[in-house]
């Protein structure tokens, strides 16, 4: 299925990854392998790049304090970089940053992700699209969920666009959901990783042992 008019990637990469030691933006994914070089392995970050370009016109990827060291990725990838000035005020800062500059290029949808985690599979990005595209009159965005868990990438209209921004720098994004349920469609999905977090080495290491 075609995807939906004005549809922007967005990917939150921001972070300090305090607990990680490291920046998860630049994670290798897939791991890397012994019979593998480091040039054959992308990251958590091209990997986000690499999924969401094949749904949406433009990516923009919200960087804080690491915006120098994920920029060639960001540049080698065909997407466009966008600085959060104050990342210490949390994430949903820096995804009002990121839909303003959605707003800002003249498109009205937004496919969300965050970048410490592999990234969701191609099947379930065009089930969130085709299911965006179809949505019911009143539905604001489209969630994956895997078992009793919401995750990402997630897909916002205009609509819901608009009600992040107005929500106060100190909401998250979670508080605006439960606001705003009655305009959210869930989507079953069957990719476990659209609700896993990433936060530290031990974290990462369960994942290159799966």
């Amino acid at each position: 299925m075609a995807r939906p008019p004005s549809l922007c990637g967005v990917i939150l990469a921001a972070g300090e990854s305090s607990r990680m030691g490291r920046d998860k933006a630049l994670l290798p994914w897939p791991p890397q392998q012994p019979d593998k070089t480091p040039a054959l392995t992308g990251t958590f970050l091209s990997g986000a790049i690499q999924l969401l370009e094949t749904q949406t016109e433009m990516i923009f990827v919200v960087a804080g304090n690491n915006a120098a060291i994920v920029a060639p990725v960001v540049y080698s990838k065909g997407a466009s970089l966008v600085v959060n000035p104050a990342p210490q005020r949390g994430q949903f800062s820096s995804l009002q940053v990121g839909l303003k500059e959605v707003l800002n290029h003249g498109r009205d949808a937004a496919m969300v992700t965050l970048v410490d985690r592999p990234p969701a599979s191609d099947l379930t990005a065009q089930q969130l699209v085709a299911a965006f595209a179809s949505r019911k009159p009143g539905k604001w965005a489209v969630v994956p969920r895997h078992g009793e868990k919401h995750g990402h990438p997630f897909i916002i209209a205009r609509e819901m666009i608009e009600a992040f921004l107005r929500a106060p720098a100190a909401s998250n994004a979670q508080d605006v959901e439960h606001q705003n349920q009655e305009h959210i469609q869930y989507v079953v999905v069957d990719d476990p990783n659209v609700a896993l977090n990433v936060d530290t080495p031990e974290d990462y290491a369960r994942l290159t042992i799966a």
